[in-house]
């Protein structure tokens, strides 16, 4: 039943996990560069389609927004790691936009201290093991996306997590930039922890959205 009513209610979340699944096993089939990079590229977009279907609300169509800039990421990598990383970069500013609006009223100084971990943690990091200034910058953005996503009112245990599952993607990523034969098992980890991450953040974003605005969306 569950996976009845993934396939009938929710086609696009369905579809997304398709497409991240099959990029994982083909990206070094000889099917073409081409089809791969649209592949890539599909499963962050069927999260946005996800995000524009199931709510109408505002900051669904940010939700959308951010996955779309991330689907342009996804495919813009494989041509040009600067191309992708500007659009990620986007996408984060937006991500951040969409989590100041939705702050969480209260929480705890372990909660409040983890987001300044995660803000300043995450370009620290990512300069250690690159020493690039150009990635540095673009982890600042990617630290405040996900302490602004854990300080959000979405649920942790899915945007909270999800957001720091993206941070763990791009250093598994950073790590093997200039050596990327030194460590193969970190490389087969990198896309599917981002594509949890960024399942996890579209699911923890409309679930909240849908439970207070149900007439929003389809």
């Amino acid at each position: 039943m569950p996976n009845r009513a993934l396939v009938e209610h929710r086609p696009w979340l369905l579809m997304a996990l398709v497409a991240a699944i099959a990029f994982y096993f083909l990206r070094d089939n000889p099917i073409g560069g081409v089809w791969l990079i649209l592949l890539k590229g599909s499963a962050a977009a069927a999260l946005a389609i996800y995000a524009f279907n199931r709510s109408s609300h505002p900051d669904a169509r940010l939700l959308g927004a951010v996955m779309v800039f991330s689907s342009l990421g996804d495919m813009g990598i494989e041509l040009s790691f600067e191309a992708g990383g500007l659009f990620f970069f986007v996408a984060h500013l937006v991500a951040i936009s969409l989590y100041l609006k939705n702050g969480r009223e209260v929480s705890t100084p372990s909660q409040k201290g983890l987001a300044v971990v995660l803000l300043l943690g995450t370009p620290t990091i990512s300069f250690l093991l690159t020493g690039s200034l150009q990635v540095t910058l673009y982890a600042l953005a990617l630290g405040a996306m996900a302490a602004t996503a854990w300080m959000s009112r979405f649920p942790r245990y899915r945007t909270g997590i999800g957001a720091v599952l993206f941070v763990v993607s791009d250093w598994l990523i950073f790590a093997a930039m200039g050596q990327p034969e030194s460590n193969p098992i970190s490389l087969w980890l990198v896309w599917p922890t981002y594509f949890a991450g960024q399942f996890l953040i579209a699911t923890g974003v409309i679930q909240t959205l849908r439970g207070e605005h149900p007439q929003s969306g389809s």
